[in-house]
């Protein structure tokens, strides 16, 4: 659900329009895409009376079989709370920027922790760690490309990534993680510097961090 619709009816037309245009019966999963609106991403107000207008919205969707599962994204402990203290339908995904260099590990446990599974988007950090020295000689140790230890990284966290490519070879690379991360190298790993530049994605506020 788009970040800026922050009332019940909008978020109700746009669950029947979306339906309308993907020509399908229902929707398998259905996020709010941020507590705030993007202009306001991370700031002092969240939006907690709209995202709670949002989510019954999203409830009687599910209710009416237009909608099989509801989820947030971007959300953190507070606007947690204000959903868990408030629904009748729990979430059931709580989708987090996650990757190396760039991890809140303390949200995902939160977020774990109340019974939501969380899913790493950008895993592979829009290609940026593929720069970084001690990825490439970690992925090298492994026998592994450095997007296959990325996947592997959030797999281990108890995560689900999200990886995306529009390249064949690369959809079915990122497949084949079976391996394990020894514990000594994701301590290593969660160590790893904060990536402080995303280049052309770092405009987008959960990159910029504004």
């Amino acid at each position: 659900m788009e970040a800026n619709y922050k009332n019940y009816q909008t978020v109700k037309k746009s669950i029947d329009t979306s339906l309308a245009k993907l020509d399908l019966d229902y929707i398998d999963l259905l996020l709010i895409h941020a507590p705030e609106p993007w202009a306001e991403f991370h700031g002092t107000n969240h939006y907690f009376a709209e995202n709670l207008a949002v989510w019954q919205a999203m409830e009687e969707a599910v209710q009416a079989g237009k909608v099989r599962s509801i989820g947030v994204s971007n959300f953190e402990e507070v606007d947690l709370d204000n959903i868990l203290q408030n629904c009748t339908i729990k979430p059931v995904v709580n989708q987090l920027l996650t990757h190396i260099g760039n991890t809140n590990f303390e949200l995902i446990d939160y977020s774990q922790k109340k019974g939501l599974l969380v899913e790493a988007y950008s895993p592979i950090a829009h290609g940026e760690m593929m720069k970084n020295e001690q990825l490439i000689k970690l992925a090298k140790k492994y026998q592994v490309s450095i997007p296959q230890l990325a996947i592997r990284y959030c797999l281990e966290l108890g995560t689900v990534p999200l990886p995306k490519s529009r390249i064949l070879k690369h959809i079915a690379a990122n497949r084949k993680v079976n391996f394990t991360i020894s514990p000594e190298d994701m301590q290593l790993l969660k160590a790893i510097p904060h990536i402080k530049d995303y280049s052309s994605s770092s405009n987008f506020p959960v990159f910029s961090g504004k």
